[in-house]
């Protein structure tokens, strides 16, 4: 038996097929995860993200400490209310983590990986000498996520009155805080959506509200769906301890606004370009496939400048067509998988799909 959130009954309740996901009972769908990413795309659904890790920082250091612990720069978060997505690296440049800070009355929350949650915690424990912050972990908090084109009208129909006009005001990684209930727009989906943060014991109540206002339970596997139609990485899947954020498409997170910042995986990630400039670094780039088939993670693909790997590739039920992520060497222009035996052509774009229900790559 594994750890189970604060809607764990609501989800047996349901009919939701249970299944491990690093060490949590999830729900994976609640009878076709076909018919869970078709709601969250074109209406609303609701995922229990209640398994990520929220961990809190404070202290006269917290800034300073972040700014050297983070890719990207938390001095970009002029104000409570603001938030951003970063990379934690090793000292290599490798990725020990992604996740989401904002910046928050009292200080600094961040949202990471369930599955990373003890390596992040050490982690963070073994880089905070010399620095004046505390830092807390939130296990009794819940999280759910709210996503689709009617997911802030619908949202708002269940959220306390006197947070509705300010969560329909929210623009992309802003969030608002009353008490300790914290509601953010920083989705994963590629769809319009609110993620909520609350007490365990409120999870429950706003549940069943968002249920009753038409929103639909939504799993882990139309989540999984909806974030590769949508580009964005897997932790563990098209990013770990071992891969450069150049070679996950997340250069973008290395913030060097200000050359005098120092953090960990700055000389490392600064190596990385050039290694990547030479041709020696692969890159992640989304797939298409135009046959009939499936791409799955793990499958080699052959390129005109050598081999690559799928890290995630599903059929896309909005572009009715299997799509994918894979790290392929630089600069290539053709590309083909075997499948039954034969080799098929891949279409390579630039990773993201499918944003707000529409396709987005030529």
């Amino acid at each position: 038996m594994g750890q189970k959130t604060p809607l764990h009954d609501r989800h047996t309740s349901a009919g939701a097929k249970i299944v491990d996901f690093s060490g949590w009972d999830m729900p994976l769908h609640y009878g076709s995860q076909i018919e869970e990413h078709q709601q969250v795309r074109n209406a609303a659904g609701v995922f229990d993200v209640s398994h990520m890790t929220v961990i809190d920082v404070a202290g006269a250091d917290a800034e300073d400490w972040l700014r050297f612990l983070l890719s990207n720069d938390v001095a970009r978060l002029d104000a409570p209310g603001k938030a951003l997505y970063s990379l934690l690296l090793n000292h290599d440049g490798g990725v020990v983590d992604d996740l989401i800070v904002y910046r928050t009355e009292a200080g600094y929350r961040m949202v990471s990986n369930c599955a990373t949650r003890r390596k992040v915690l050490i982690w963070l424990a073994q880089n905070s000498s010399g620095f004046a912050v505390q830092v807390e972990e939130r296990p009794h908090l819940a999280m759910m996520a709210v996503h689709g084109p009617d997911s802030i009208s619908l949202a708002c129909e269940a959220l306390p009155a006197d947070t509705i006009e300010s969560a329909r005001g929210l623009g992309n990684f802003d969030s608002l805080e009353r008490g300790d209930l914290l509601i953010a727009r920083t989705g994963y989906t590629g769809e319009l959506g609110l993620e909520v943060i609350l007490p365990t014991e409120q999870a429950g109540a706003l549940w069943d509200k968002l249920l009753a206002a038409g929103v639909k339970p939504a799993g882990l596997g139309a989540r999984d769906t909806l974030r590769l139609e949508a580009g964005m990485n897997l932790y563990g899947q098209d990013m770990d301890e071992k891969t450069s954020p150049l070679s996950a498409n997340l250069g973008w997170t290395v913030s060097r606004r200000d050359e005098d910042r120092d953090f960990i995986g700055r000389e490392a990630v600064l190596q990385h370009k050039q290694r990547q400039q030479d041709g020696e670094l692969p890159i992640l780039a989304g797939l298409v496939l135009e046959a009939r088939g499936v791409l799955r993670n793990g499958q080699q693909v052959l390129t005109d400048k050598g081999e690559g790997v799928i890290t995630s590739g599903s059929f896309s039920p909005t572009l009715k067509q299997s799509i994918a992520l894979a790290r392929i060497p630089k600069g290539s222009r053709n590309c083909q998988v075997e499948l039954r035996g034969a080799k098929a052509p891949l279409k390579i774009v630039k990773p993201g799909f499918v944003r707000y229900g529409k396709k987005i790559f030529e």
